[in-house]
């Protein structure tokens, strides 16, 4: 069964001057505009697409990436706002909808919100909503401390920043742990810093003690690379200046370095800190 808002492999079912007409299960047939065609479509092949509806609210396939799929959240920008509510360029030609009773907040052309892309159960058509809350699970979160889990920040707090845990719960990163920018809808690595009694969770952008000092390894090396093998920050750069560069607090950039030095991968020269030949 195809899925819509979601890409899907399926069988060339016949071709001609319009495209190829693709096998999508309950939909029919499907257009696959002759632009959008790979190559290697022939009848018989599959193909991997896109599935949405166009204008004329027929289901179309294309193999243009959208910028969000159905169940997902991503940040869009509001390209148009009419009677029916807000449109949100999301990377394909037909505009992304928000009707106004789905936007937590009146929304503006030119900003950018942080939605939800899901199917509308009554018009059978892909819509979107601000409002964050009614997609995230109710249920208690079943996370240990220091689980590796993937985030989207989802909005400043007066604590720090709100970050949706596993597209499935809300957690919170604490403004004096975070070293690097942050934006709403940015996606990014994080750990269970502690689920509390209250089930509210938690976050760390990195791990403690070696932990911390081990994720930051690779960065770090990779860093010295890009700048011909040599580190223009080293133990007197500020900790300003190390935290706007490299994301991290100075003390685990020096703990970084010892690490290293201990490992043989860096040396340190009159230059400063350089990659071992």
């Amino acid at each position: 069964m195809a899925d819509l808002g979601k890409f899907n492999t399926l069988s060339v079912i016949a071709m001609n001057d319009n495209g190829a007409y693709l096998d999508a299960g309950d939909f029919g047939e499907v257009l696959l505009p002759s632009k959008f065609q790979p190559e290697s479509c022939t009848v018989g092949s599959t193909v991997t697409v896109f599935l949405y509806k166009d204008s004329a609210d027929r289901v179309v396939a294309t193999t243009e990436t959208p910028k969000g799929q159905v169940d997902e959240f991503v940040s869009l920008k509001v390209v148009q706002v009419n009677k029916m509510g807000a449109f949100l360029d999301w990377g394909l030609p037909k505009d992304l909808l928000v009707p106004y009773n789905e936007q937590h907040t009146k929304m503006e052309v030119g900003k950018y919100y942080l939605v939800r892309i899901y199917v509308d159960l009554r018009t059978e058509r892909i819509v979107s909503s601000s409002k964050l809350d009614k997609f995230i699970d109710i249920w208690p979160a079943d996370y240990q401390k220091w689980d590796k889990v993937e985030l989207i920040i989802g909005g400043k707090t007066d604590l720090g920043f709100k970050a949706i845990i596993n597209n499935l719960h809300w957690g919170l990163l604490y403004d004096n742990e975070i070293f690097q920018p942050l934006r709403i809808g940015k996606k990014i690595t994080g750990y269970i810093k502690q689920v509390r009694a209250d089930e509210r969770i938690d976050l760390s952008l990195s791990r403690p003690g070696e932990g911390k000092v081990k994720d930051f390894s690779d960065k770090l090396l990779e860093y010295i690379a890009e700048n011909n093998g040599v580190s223009p920050l080293h133990d007197k750069s500020s900790p300003e200046l190390i935290k706007s560069t490299l994301g991290v607090s100075k003390k685990t950039f020096k703990a970084t370095v010892g690490n290293l030095l201990k490992k043989g991968k860096v040396v340190i020269t009159p230059e400063g800190i350089s990659l071992k030949k």
